[in-house]
């Protein structure tokens, strides 16, 4: 065999490798996008769990949109104070982080006071159940149907699940929006820590359909946005919105609300309003700081 039948396409091959390799590595400077040298700086800083809390798809997106100029600084709720003044370093500006929040169930339907409409059998997966006639195995088409898929996907074991519903541990909870985004029914919201009082409740339905489906269910009365002084309650859909920045956390809401689904929220702690004394809270007379010192999560 003559040897250059092994040199020939052994050096078109290596041509077309040089070709090739020149082309591309023009083609690269040529069409290259320009990088801001923050961009990866920023990355670092940020805490990479790519949940899309910030607004963003994820922290590789959200950094890039803060060189540009087009997102908040103080946008990661997982990163929170110190993810902020990093960020304000790189970018040679003060930041602070945003008002704190949790993630928080607008449902306390639980076996004893939620009627159902069926059994169901199937995966276990609140998306899949909810897919079904009626929306779930649930009656109320509105409440928490307590399978946990917002267990599976939250990465800091913040949720719990217990007698047909979640419950959020606020201590661990960093508000990523994991379980927000996954909840087929819309009952997990992010809310500010600061929040006085909370409605426990996600019907939109009537006070006739309500009863029908849930003994605590809100029952769209409209009474507690009555008797609010401070107009810090509208109606939304017959579902009642507190405004935390007016709540003056006189608990008028509370103690007129028929169902008790209005109520006292505390830092990382929610207090039952049946567990406060009337005088306490129900007569408005004793301020917020007061009722912190008397009641300890230890006395429910």
């Amino acid at each position: 065999m003559n040897i250059s039948d092994f040199i020939f396409p052994i050096a078109c091959l290596g041509g077309l490798g040089l070709i090739f390799g020149v082309v591309l590595g023009f083609a690269s400077k040529k069409f290259a996008v320009p990088v801001d040298e923050k961009v990866p700086l920023i990355r670092e800083v940020l805490p990479g769990v790519n949940c899309g809390a910030c607004g963003y798809a994820g922290c590789d997106a959200y950094a890039q949109a803060i060189t540009n100029g087009a997102a908040a600084m103080n946008a990661c709720p997982v990163g929170g104070e110190k993810t902020a003044a990093g960020i304000g370093r790189i970018m040679g500006v003060e930041v602070h982080a945003a008002a704190a929040k949790k993630a928080f169930v607008k449902c306390v339907g639980t076996c004893d006071v939620a009627k159902r409409s069926g059994v169901y059998y199937g995966n276990l997966d609140c998306k899949d159940a909810a897919v079904l006639m009626g929306g779930g195995p649930k009656a109320c088409r509105y409440g928490c149907m307590g399978f946990g898929t917002c267990i599976s996907v939250c990465q800091y074991d913040a949720i719990q699940q217990k007698d047909g519903v979640v419950f959020i541990d606020e201590d661990k909870c960093t508000a990523c929006g994991m379980c927000v985004s996954i909840c087929p029914k819309g009952v997990i919201e992010l809310r500010p820590v600061a929040d006085k009082v909370r409605v426990y409740c996600n019907s939109k339905d009537k006070l006739k359909d309500t009863k029908e489906v849930c003994s605590i269910g809100c029952l769209g009365c409209g009474v507690c946005a009555k008797v609010c002084d401070a107009n810090a309650i509208t109606l939304d859909n017959n579902l009642p919105q507190v405004d935390p920045d007016e709540c003056t956390f006189c608990g008028a809401c509370m103690s007129k609300c028929p169902v008790k689904i209005i109520r006292a929220a505390y830092p990382g702690k929610i207090y039952p309003v049946d567990a406060i004394a009337d005088d306490d809270i129900m007569s408005g007379h004793s301020t917020e700081d007061e009722l912190y010192e008397k009641y300890s999560p230890e006395d429910f």
